[in-house]
């Protein structure tokens, strides 16, 4: 059985799963879903139609499905939805989707997100995601997989940052990030690859040597980076994660792509 504590508001049609403590003074809407063995420590805020997964904690004063912070918002229902195993620190802040963006803001499974972290409307966040302290997005980001992002940086409206990047502290990032990108500096510049992060994620030596050349031809080669980009594109074939990086610069729309600093 679920456990609520009795100075707990939980809106008639809200769902509350097997084995999930709802804390003092948390605040639960009509529409909300929450999954089993989730725990509420206090002072919870979770509205909109909101779904939450299995076995996630969430810190006293994080404010979950609130309104999206755009100006065609217009009162509608729209949707935030949570994955499993998530742990949300205090006063993280993760806004409903717009219907101009889809209707939705998704976050993957097993995310950690530091204390006054932000997911603005419209975002889909991948899994095992980490934000540090004041990490912010703003709308219609897409952040891949296995991404951190460090205390006080702020993420553009519809950036993309690729699976497995690594950004630094206190960064603003204005440009899509590949794959395996690590980027640092007041706005943020490629610095490199991420190897650390490749390495936990089981990149042989070999891999990372294919990888490390393909980066070093495609960012620091001779011509201009388009000339670069094109002879670089049967090196596909000699990794998926060359492949991966291929295939994310392709699908740029929105925002430009985030290259080393002149000179770097």
């Amino acid at each position: 059985m679920s456990k609520i504590d009795p100075t707990a508001r939980v809106e008639d049609g809200a769902v509350i799963g097997e084995g999930t403590e709802i804390g003092p003074y948390c605040i639960i809407g009509p529409n909300v879903v929450i999954g089993q063995n989730c725990k509420l420590i206090g002072h919870v805020h979770i509205t909109a139609q909101t779904t939450i997964g299995d076995d996630c904690t969430i810190y006293p004063f994080a404010s979950l499905g609130t309104p999206p912070q755009s100006l065609s918002y217009r009162g509608e229902l729209t949707k935030l939805r949570i994955g499993a195993g998530c742990t949300i620190r205090e006063s993280v802040t993760m806004n409903a989707g717009t219907v101009a963006g889809g209707g939705i803001t998704e976050v993957g499974d097993r995310g950690y997100f530091m204390n006054c972290s932000h997911v603005g409307h419209d975002c889909h966040v991948g899994n095992d995601a980490i934000f540090a302290t004041s990490a912010t997005l703003g709308g219609h980001c897409e952040i891949g997989d296995f991404v951190f992002i460090g205390g006080l940086s702020a993420v553009h409206q519809f950036t993309r940052i690729g699976s497995q990047v690594m950004v630094g502290g206190v960064c603003g990032v204005r440009d899509d990030i590949i794959p395996f990108g690590l980027v640092n500096g007041q706005y943020a510049v490629l610095e490199g690859l991420n190897i650390i992060g490749m390495k936990r994620r089981k990149f042989t030596k070999q891999r990372l040597t294919t990888v490390r050349a393909f980066y070093q031809k495609l960012f620091h080669g001779p011509g201009i980076f388009a000339e670069r980009l094109a002879s670089v594109q049967p090196l596909a074939a000699e990794d998926p994660a060359i492949a991966e990086i291929l295939d994310f610069i392709g699908k740029g729309k929105h925002r430009p792509l985030c290259l080393p600093a002149i000179g770097q």
